[in-house]
C-alpha cells in the first residue's frame, strides 16, 4: 500500500480499510488474499474488515498538495487506486467507514479516485448523499473476467452517474465483447491472471475486445499478458520463452499487442457532475 504504485494504470493506491469475500472465478488466485495470509493482518472472507490507520489516511492529502506540480511532470491529475486489498461497496464495510472515506475524496479535488468494485448492485445505496451526477474526481469500474460476469455487472454500473467508468478486464479467464448497442463504459483495462496458477487467456480474446473499444469509442488499456505462456509471440508465433522475455519487457509476461503497447486513458473532460470540495 503506497506512495508509488508498480500498477501501470494509476500512480498511487489506498486502502481505506482490507480485508474481502472471493464471490466469483475471478477471485480464486487473488494477489489481495495471499497478501493477506502473508501478512497475518486480516482474515480473508466472512470475517471483519480491518481499517487501516489515522496516519495512513493522511498520504492522500499530501498527494493532493502536491498535485499540481506532480501534474507538470506526469501530464495529468494524480489516480489514486482505491481499496486494492478491499472493495469500497462491501456490504460487511461499516457505513462510518464509507462515510469517511467520500469525505476524504472531496477533501482531495485535486486527485483521480478509482473506484473498482465487484459488487456494483451495492452503489447506488452506498454512495453519498450529495452524489447527485457523480463527483468529478471519482471513476467507477467494476471488475468482469469474462463475457457472463461482464453483462451481469455492467447493467449495473451503467445506472449510475459518474465522471469516468470502466471495466477491468482482470483477470481475464475467458472471452469478453462489447455489445452491439452502448452505452458503453468510457475505458477498459485487459490483462492476463500471473503467478504460478495462472490460467490461460487467448490473446485472439485481447484482439477482439481493442477492436471492440476503438469502434466503440472506448479508451482500451491492454496491462499485461499475466505470464509468457500466453503471450502472442510465444503462443501464435512459436517463439521462445526466453526471446519473448527479451522482445517485451511490457509488465509481467509482457504486454504488446501485435507489436504495439496499447495503454490509452479516458478523455479527461468530466461530464457535469458535482466537483468534490
Amino acid at each position: 500500500m503506497g506512495e508509488y504504485s508498480k500498477i501501470e494504470w494509476t500512480d498511487h493506491t489506498f486502502n481505506p480499510w482490507v480485508g474481502c469475500t472471493n464471490i466469483s472465478p475471478g477471485c480464486d488466485h487473488c494477489y489481495a488474499e495471499s497478501w493477506a495470509k502473508r501478512s497475518g493482518l486480516v482474515r480473508w472472507g466472512d470475517h471483519p474488515r480491518r481499517r487501516t490507520s489515522a496516519n495512513y489516511w493522511k498520504a492522500p492529502l499530501a498527494w493532493n498538495v502536491r498535485a499540481e506540480a506532480f501534474g507538470r511532470t506526469h501530464g495529468h491529475r494524480p489516480r489514486i487506486f482505491c481499496a486494492s486489498l478491499a472493495d469500497v461497496f462491501d456490504n460487511q464495510v461499516p457505513e462510518s467507514w464509507r462515510s469517511d472515506l467520500f469525505a476524504l475524496v472531496r477533501q482531495c479535488a485535486a486527485l483521480d479516485w478509482l473506484i473498482l468494485t465487484k459488487r456494483p448492485q451495492n452503489i447506488a445505496k452506498m454512495l453519498p448523499g450529495d452524489w447527485g451526477n457523480g463527483y468529478g474526481n471519482v471513476w467507477l469500474g467494476v471488475t468482469a473476467e469474462n463475457q457472463k460476469y461482464f453483462d451481469q455487472r455492467w447493467k449495473h454500473l451503467q445506472k449510475i452517474a459518474a465522471a469516468v467508468t470502466f471495466i477491468s478486464y482482470e483477470p481475464a479467464i475467458g472471452s469478453l465483447r462489447m455489445p452491439a448497442r452502448g452505452p458503453y463504459p468510457n475505458w477498459l483495462i485487459s490483462g492476463g491472471e500471473s503467478g504460478g496458477k495462472a490460467r490461460p487467456l487467448n490473446p485472439q480474446w485481447v484482439r477482439d475486445l481493442v477492436g471492440d473499444c476503438r469502434r466503440f469509442g472506448v479508451a482500451p488499456f491492454h496491462k499485461q499478458w499475466g505470464t509468457y505462456r500466453n503471450n502472442p509471440l510465444v503462443v501464435e508465433q512459436d517463439m521462445s520463452v526466453k526471446i519473448a522475455e527479451q522482445l517485451d519487457k511490457f509488465g509481467k509476461g509482457g504486454g504488446l499487442l501485435d507489436g504495439e503497447l496499447v495503454r490509452e486513458f479516458p478523455s479527461q473532460a468530466r461530464r457535469p457532475g458535482r466537483q468534490a470540495a
